[in-house]
């Protein structure tokens, strides 16, 4: 080996440091904006649904739609789904972030996620009992004063999800999250159908755990923790697990938001009708938490933690 060769080779480590190191900073940077951009979001959403007579007169229209259009059996299964979610199942969740890192030896990304999972519960808890308060709606009922922004069930559902993406191994990211997050997806939609949050509440909750989860792995890029993926994913087996989340996230925000823009315009009355209110909310409400996921996988696309 000549003098030149053996010199190039003990610099590789070093080339290979200063590279990871670049690509961690311009992740923590992406990852800070996001987290900036989500948070902006969340309060335009409050803004627009909770602070504005006519948000609260539409979302007053999906709980009639929903009181006169779901059947009973549809409101016993959605309640059935959310009545599973409890401090026992939340524990357990929690507790298989923890096993899944410490298998991996992933002590930093199990914190993270970890405190993704915390931070969202309790982020939400504050914003709807101290900062986002949800005043009296225009127009309905006393028994409406109980829906609170953003959706705690959701909270805990979407955290899950993201805190799974961080400690599980870079080729099952796509399939792990793609399964999950479709449930994470129906059980905001479900709050919804039983009647327990408006619409509003679920895509705030979204945009929460996006937020949380988007800062804290920002800290983590930051300090080193992320690193250019090495190996190669089976696309065709990650598209086919998130194929059914690219098609709720489409589908859900495609409908609602052709509804929700018709009914605010206008332009086709019988679409502020209950019954059509509660599909738009219903399907914003499933298609929020799909595209959410979906960006969460994108932001973390070619990212080992």
């Amino acid at each position: 080996m000549t003098l030149h060769a053996a010199e190039s080779k003990r610099n590789e480590p070093d080339l290979r440091d200063r590279r990871d190191q670049r690509f961690s900073r311009r992740v923590a940077v992406r990852l800070a904006a996001v987290a900036a951009a989500s948070a902006t979001a969340e309060l335009l959403v409050y803004a627009a649904f909770v602070r504005t007579a006519a948000g609260q007169r539409w979302e007053n229209s999906v709980w009639a739609g929903r009181a006169h259009d779901e059947s009973l059996a549809a409101v016993h299964r959605a309640d059935r789904v959310l009545d599973q979610i409890t401090v026992m199942s939340l524990g357990g969740a929690v507790a298989l972030l923890v096993l899944i890192g410490a298998v991996r030896r992933r002590y930093a990304e199990t914190a993270v996620a970890v405190g993704v999972v915390g931070g969202s519960l309790a982020l939400s808890e504050v914003l709807k009992r101290l900062v986002l308060r949800r005043p009296d709606p225009v127009g309905a009922s006393p028994r409406l004063l109980d829906n609170s922004f953003p959706s705690g069930h959701t909270a805990i559902a979407m955290s899950v999800v993201f805190g799974l993406a961080l400690v599980v191994p870079y080729r099952m990211r796509a399939a792990a999250v793609g399964v999950c997050a479709v449930w994470a997806s129906y059980v905001g939609a479900y709050t919804v159908a039983a009647g327990w949050h408006r619409p509003s509440d679920v895509i705030g909750a979204d945009l929460v755990v996006l937020t949380v989860a988007c800062g804290l792995t920002s800290v983590l890029a930051r300090l080193g923790g992320v690193r250019a993926a090495s190996g190669r994913r089976h696309r065709a087996g990650a598209l086919l697990v998130t194929g059914p989340l690219m098609f709720v996230a489409f589908t859900g925000l495609g409908t609602g938001g052709i509804l929700l823009v018709g009914a605010a315009s206008g332009a086709v009355p019988a679409w502020s009708a209950p019954g059509v209110a509660y599909t738009a909310g219903h399907a914003l409400a499933a298609g929020a938490g799909a595209a959410t996921s979906l960006a969460w996988l994108a932001l973390l696309r070619r990212c080992a933690v």
